[in-house]
């Protein structure tokens, strides 16, 4: 006799399928709540962006010359 707690391969397919077409539903219908910003916020954040990982660059950089020098003054035996 058959357990009617165990489902057959066939429905749970058929339960996956219709578990990934209501997800994509959801997410269409949030990416249709999504409020994108202006083109010129997005210009002046990625130069912000642009201008903290050039100075973050500059600034390890320097203190990478500044290491080493202080390095180079410790004599070897």
């Amino acid at each position: 006799m058959a357990n009617p707690n165990v489902k057959s391969k066939k429905e749970d397919k058929l339960t996956l399928t219709d578990g990934l077409k209501n997800y994509f539903k959801g997410v269409k219908a949030e990416w249709g709540k999504v409020t994108w910003p202006e083109k010129h916020q997005i210009i002046v954040e990625t130069g912000i962006v642009l201008f903290v990982v050039t100075a973050f660059t500059i600034a390890v950089y320097l203190m990478d010359i500044i290491f080493k020098g202080l390095l180079g003054l410790i004599p070897l035996r």
